[in-house]
């Protein structure tokens, strides 16, 4: 029997726990009751209604790190018919599973990782990517370059590693919520839109510096705080860059629909999700030209280099790019889950 590890219902739906929650959803209707099981923490209060799925909960309120490294290990110790499937880049030492391994940042990157708990951080992920790579029963990953670099660096064989893309299914069905718009003012004039994150391969030290050197054009970030991003930067925040701290995804929706282009200068990424989004929402989308972005997107996105500001955006819209819908149609969870669902039967 699978057994998912169900800790991402504790979290925000962003990035991993979002792809999670969406197939996890979808298996639900594939599987047959008594085939998958999921184990949760007391700290989760928004559980799904699961048909098939039987649901596992415990009372207890245990962070990430106690339950990953201790609490699953004890119960599979003593429940030993279960495979746990995990979604989130970690490994469980004693009972390794299927685990998606989303990628490698850690080790391609060590010169990011700046303060003590950073270098913590990076040990600790660095411990796991190995563990996963040379114990895991099987690893799934989110595009082919990811694929590819797991094989290079940590020499295993292809056919131990699936691809299974994620998808933009769960924008669809949401309502975009103009209202954040007509409450800024600032919102009024043409405006480039990103999702903001303090980590720094998501580079939005790249839209600082552009802002920097083009004060007529305006840029909207959603995700931090200006507070946050002010003490997080080498650099200043110029007064065309708007930070609009967490918004919801109908809100999201309306700048995606609104702006004059979605931004992702990333310079490293397992697939990138938010562009795809942006895409469903009929917005041009701006990425890197590097990682897993191009083989995502392909000739459908404008393409920048992420350690080149000196450009001009308001030109570089205009690029002629293949449209949307053929890409559009190429990821899907439906799908997605269909090749969970068949990786999972074997074990």
């Amino acid at each position: 029997m699978i057994l998912i590890n169900g800790y991402f219902l504790c979290r925000k739906l962003t990035g991993i726990e979002r792809v999670a929650y969406e197939l996890t959803n979808r298996l639900d209707n594939l599987c047959f009751s008594n085939e998958i099981s999921i184990i949760i923490p007391g700290n989760c209060n928004n559980i799904p209604n699961y048909k098939n799925i039987n649901i596992i909960k415990y009372k207890k309120i245990m962070p990430h790190i106690i339950w990953q490294h201790i609490y699953l290990q004890i119960f599979l110790f003593f429940n030993s018919k279960y495979t746990m499937l995990d979604y989130g880049n970690t490994c469980l030492p004693l009972f390794p599973g299927i685990i998606f391994l989303h990628d490698i940042y850690c080790k391609l990157f060590p010169k990011d990782f700046i303060t003590y708990r950073d270098k913590i951080v990076r040990l600790y992920n660095l411990w796991q990517y190995k563990l996963i790579a040379h114990k895991a029963k099987h690893i799934i990953t989110v595009s082919n370059y990811i694929k590819n670099q797991i094989t290079q660096y940590y020499k295993i064989k292809p056919d131990k590693i699936s691809v299974i893309y994620g998808s933009y299914d769960h924008f669809i069905t949401i309502n975009p919520d103009y209202t954040i718009i007509n409450s800024l003012s600032f919102l009024s004039k043409p405006f480039y839109f990103t999702l903001g994150s303090l980590s720094r391969r998501k580079n939005l030290k790249w839209i600082l510096q552009y802002a920097h050197h083009n004060p007529n054009s305006l840029f909207a970030i959603s995700g931090i705080s200006i507070t946050t991003a002010s003490d997080s930067f080498d650099i200043s925040v110029p007064e065309n860059v708007k930070f609009l701290g967490y918004l919801d995804d109908s809100k999201v929706k309306a700048l995606m629909q609104k702006c004059k282009a979605f931004i992702h200068p990333a310079y490293y990424e397992g697939f990138g999700l938010t562009p795809l989004e942006a895409l469903s929402c009929g917005a041009r989308i701006i990425v890197s030209n590097v990682s897993s972005l191009p083989e995502i997107y392909g000739k459908s996105a404008i393409y920048i280099d992420p350690n080149n500001y000196n450009i001009d955006l308001d030109n570089l819209i205009f690029q002629k790019t293949e449209s949307a819908e053929k890409l559009l149609k190429k990821y899907s969870y439906n799908n997605s889950s269909k090749l969970l669902y068949d990786l999972i039967k074997r074990y």
